[in-house]
């Protein structure tokens, strides 16, 4: 039975296109490891450079989103002081492009300014993008930003096609985010 439900698992994978896949706790390291992975099985498939960096950048975009913004941490001290992020990340290919999709709980408090964020750089066109990511790059960090306010739009700037989002209410104070972009 446990083979079989695994096994299932496996498949409803495989039928999603997904080809590389990591739900748990992240760190830094994880992030290097992971993205280190994700870059070899790309390059044993001989996909384009160019292609292999755009899907490299997003992957690293998202897990750093993960790391930075999920609302579900562990912290402790194990000689040092540590704190570790809970989410999903996955790599897949759908309608002969690649995607990279990523999930993490976030707080309810954050998830309007995020979602009215979002909003925005998908309605803007390639143009736009790019016109909005020049205008970050000026201005001040946004306040409740962990990282220079960029992450999102770098996604965008690098996805062939507008980002996908979407939230749901988990708990009183929490939603799960799930964010796509394909490449």
């Amino acid at each position: 039975m446990l083979a079989e439900e695994y096994l299932n698992f496996k498949k409803v994978l495989e039928q999603k296109g997904i080809i590389f896949s990591f739900s748990g706790y992240v760190s830094e390291g994880i992030l290097f490891a992971l993205g280190d992975a994700l870059k070899q099985k790309m390059a044993i498939e001989e996909t384009d450079m160019n292609t292999t960096k755009k899907v490299f950048s997003v992957f690293v975009e998202q897990v750093q989103n993960i790391i930075r913004y999920s609302a579900d941490k562990v912290t402790g001290d194990v000689g040092k002081p540590v704190e570790l992020s809970s989410g999903m990340i996955a790599v897949g290919q759908e309608a002969g492009k690649f995607f990279v999709v990523c999930a993490n709980v976030v707080q309810l408090s954050d998830m309007e300014r995020l979602k009215e964020r979002l909003e925005h750089i998908k309605s803007l066109d390639k143009e736009g993008i790019k016109a909005f990511y020049k205008e970050k790059l000026r201005e001040d960090p946004d306040a409740e930003s962990k990282g220079a306010s960029i992450g999102l739009i770098e996604i965008a700037r690098r996805a062939s096609d507008p980002i996908d989002f979407d939230f749901i209410k988990v708990s009183e104070s929490k939603a799960f985010f799930c964010l796509k972009a394909f490449i």
